[in-house]
C-alpha cells in the first residue's frame, strides 16, 4: 500500500517472533531476581525491611518497581501474542507491536527506564548489570526499527476507525460491550467534551441519566442488589471508551465503584440491601470523602473527626479534592472516631447523606459548606474544598456498625480503583493517539502529510504500542481480580505505567499538532490537561512506585 505517492516496506518483522520474546522473559526475570536481592540488601536491618533505609535508598527502590513493572508488562505482552496465535488472529499488525513494544523495553531495561521526564531508573542504580545475548539481543538490535514502525503506522492508517489498534485479546462479549460504548461516546460525549471543558460546566445530567440506564453505575455489583453483576473486566473496558470519549464521563462510575466496592467488602447486610440497589440505578450518586489539607497521600494523618452524640455522629474538620461533591447524594466519609489515635488506627467509614446542591446552593446540607478549585482539566465533575462542623451522620450509616475499621475498608478498594483508573488512562491514551493521527493526515506541510514524516509516523507508532502494553497490563489484573486472585501488586504496576503512556501520548499528540496544539480550541489541549492528572490521583507515580517496592521486598 501507498500512501501520498510514498512506498512503504510490505515487511519488517523478525523471524520467528513469538519464540525470540518468550526467549527473552527468563533473561529479564532473572535480571530481576538479582536486582530485588541487591536492593532488599540495601533497606534491611536484622532481617526485616526498614522504613528510614528504604526512604534513604528511595531511588533505588523506584527503580526496581518500574523493573517489575516493565517485566510484568513484556511477560503479559508475550501471553498475549500466545492467545492470539493460538486462535488464528495473530497478524501482522499484532506482530509489530509485540516486536516494537518488546525491543524498545528489552533496550530501556538495559539502558534506563524513564520513571518521569527527568527521572531514568538504570541497572546500575539497583547495583546489578546486563549484557543482553541472544533473543534478548536480537529484539533490542531489530524490534524497534524505523522499518517496522513504518508499516505499523501504514497498517495503522488502513484501519483508522477500529475501535483499538490490534487485536486486544478480549472475549466477544466484552468486545460487544467495548463496540457498545464506543458508539454512545462518540455520538452523546465527543461532540460535546470540549465545549464543557472550555466552560468548565458539569457534565450535563441528561448524560448521566443515560449511563444509569446503559447500568454504568452497577456494572460489577450483584445482581441480587440490582447490579448487572459483570465482570471488573467489562469495567475496564465502559471506563476505556467512555474515558476515550472525555475523562469526566469515564471517571462517572469511578465514585460508584468506589462505593459499591466499600459496601460490598464492609458493609452490614442492612447497608447492603439498602444502599446498592440505589447506587446501581443511579437513584443516588456518591463521592469519596478522604483527601484532606496537608496531608494528601498520608490518609493515616487525617484529622477529621467524628463524634458520638446519642446513637448518631458529629463530623467536624475539613477535606480537599473532593469530587463531584456538589451534585451528590451520599459521601463516603474517613473520618477519626478515636480522638487518642493519630495513625490509621482510629479511622471510621461512613456512609454520610447530604442534600444534592443547585448552582445558587451547591452545599445546603446544615454543618456543611464547600468551595469549587479552579483545576487545569478533569472538569467535568469540578473538584471542593469541604468544611463540617457539626456535619451529622445517622449511627446506622457507620460502615460496617463498628467503628476503627474505615482505613482496613478502604484499603480493599484500592485494587479496583487503580484498575479503573488504568483503564481511565488507556482511554485518554487512546483518545490522543486518534486525535494526532487524524491531524497528522489531514495537515499538509511541505507538499505532504505530516504522517509521511518518520518522526511523526514513528510518535504515533509508539503509542499504538505503548497502549497495548498498559492495555494488556491493565486486562491482566482485571483479570486477577474477577478469579479472586490477590492483585494490589499488579492494579499498581497498571496504573503506574498507564498514567505514563497517556501523559506521553497526549504530549507527543500536542507535538504533532505544532502550535495550533497549544491553542485551546483544538481537543488535544484539552486531552493533554485531562492527562497530567492520572500520575496524581489515586496514588501519585512515587506514592505507587513505593508500594510495588514495598510489596516486592517484603
Amino acid at each position: 500500500m501507498a500512501h501520498d505517492g510514498v512506498s512503504m516496506p510490505k515487511t519488517a518483522l523478525l523471524p520467528d517472533l513469538l519464540a525470540l520474546t518468550a526467549a527473552a522473559l527468563p533473561q529479564v526475570e532473572a535480571l530481576f531476581d538479582q536486582a530485588r536481592s541487591e536492593v532488599r540488601a540495601r533497606v534491611s536491618r536484622d532481617g526485616k525491611i526498614s522504613g528510614a533505609l528504604l526512604e534513604e535508598h528511595q531511588f533505588a527502590a523506584h527503580a526496581l518497581s518500574w523493573l517489575a513493572t516493565y517485566v510484568e508488562a513484556l511477560r503479559q505482552m508475550s501471553a498475549w501474542a500466545g492467545r492470539l496465535s493460538d486462535t488464528g488472529r495473530f497478524g501482522e499488525m499484532e506482530a509489530l507491536l509485540l516486536q516494537i513494544g518488546s525491543g524498545e523495553y528489552l533496550a530501556q531495561i538495559a539502558g534506563g527506564i524513564p520513571m518521569s521526564q527527568g527521572e531514568v531508573a538504570r541497572l546500575a542504580d539497583m547495583g546489578v548489570a546486563w549484557a543482553p545475548e541472544g533473543p534478548a539481543a536480537s529484539l533490542i538490535a531489530g524490534g524497534n526499527s524505523p522499518a517496522a514502525r513504518a508499516r505499523l503506522v501504514e497498517l495503522m492508517r488502513d484501519n483508522h476507525g477500529r475501535a483499538t489498534f490490534g487485536a486486544s485479546g478480549l472475549e466477544e462479549e466484552l468486545e460487544m460491550i467495548r463496540d457498545q460504548f464506543r458508539r454512545f461516546a462518540e455520538e452523546r460525549v465527543v461532540p460535546h467534551a470540549h465545549g464543557w471543558h472550555l466552560r468548565d460546566e458539569l457534565i450535563p445530567m441528561g448524560i448521566i441519566e443515560e449511563l444509569a440506564d446503559m447500568g454504568v453505575f452497577g456494572l460489577t455489583i450483584p445482581e441480587e442488589f440490582g447490579g448487572l453483576g459483570l465482570s471488573k473486566a467489562s469495567m475496564v473496558v465502559v471506563s476505556e471508551e467512555l474515558s476515550r470519549g472525555y475523562i469526566g464521563v469515564g471517571s462517572l462510575g469511578t465514585r460508584s465503584e468506589i462505593a459499591a466496592e466499600l459496601i460490598l467488602c464492609g458493609g452490614t447486610p442492612e447497608q447492603k440491601a439498602h444502599w446498592l440497589p440505589k447506587l446501581a440505578s443511579g437513584e443516588i450518586l456518591p463521592t469519596a470523602v478522604f483527601t484532606e489539607p496537608n496531608t494528601g497521600s498520608d490518609l493515616g494523618s487525617l484529622r477529621t473527626r467524628a463524634v458520638r452524640v446519642g446513637e448518631d455522629w458529629e463530623v467536624t474538620g475539613n477535606k480537599t479534592w473532593i469530587t463531584h461533591a456538589a451534585r451528590t447524594h451520599v459521601m463516603t466519609l474517613l473520618a477519626r472516631t478515636e480522638s487518642d489515635t493519630t495513625d490509621y488506627r482510629g479511622l471510621s467509614m461512613f456512609l454520610a447523606e447530604k442534600t444534592p446542591g443547585t448552582d445558587d446552593a451547591p452545599f445546603p446540607t446544615p454543618g456543611m459548606t464547600g468551595g469549587e478549585i479552579e483545576v487545569l482539566g478533569y472538569r467535568g465533575m469540578k473538584e471542593y474544598e469541604l468544611a463540617f462542623d457539626g456535619f451529622k451522620v445517622k449511627g446506622e450509616n457507620l460502615l460496617g456498625g463498628v467503628p476503627g475499621q474505615g482505613f482496613k475498608q478502604l484499603m480493599q478498594t484500592f485494587e479496583s480503583a487503580r484498575i479503573q483508573t488504568a483503564a481511565r488512562a488507556i482511554g485518554v491514551a487512546q483518545s490522543a493517539l486518534e486525535v494526532g493521527m487524524k491531524y497528522a493526515e489531514d495537515r499538509k506541510q511541505f507538499g505532504k502529510s505530516l504522517i509521511e514524516f518518520p518522526r511523526v509516523a514513528g510518535k504515533l507508532a509508539m503509542m499504538a504500542v505503548e497502549i497495548m502494553v498498559a492495555r494488556q497490563l491493565t486486562y491482566f489484573s482485571a483479570w486477577q481480580k474477577d478469579h479472586d486472585k490477590r492483585c494490589d501488586l499488579e492494579a499498581g504496576m497498571a496504573k503506574l505505567l498507564g498514567a505514563r503512556v497517556a501523559w506521553a501520548a497526549a504530549d507527543n499528540a500536542l507535538q504533532i499538532h505544532g502550535g495550533n496544539g497549544f491553542a485551546l480550541e483544538y481537543q488535544i489541549s484539552r486531552i493533554l490537561c485531562d492527562a497530567r492528572i492520572l500520575n496524581i490521583f489515586e496514588g501519585a507515580a512515587e506514592i505507587q512506585a513505593q508500594v510495588i517496592a514495598r510489596r516486592l521486598l517484603d
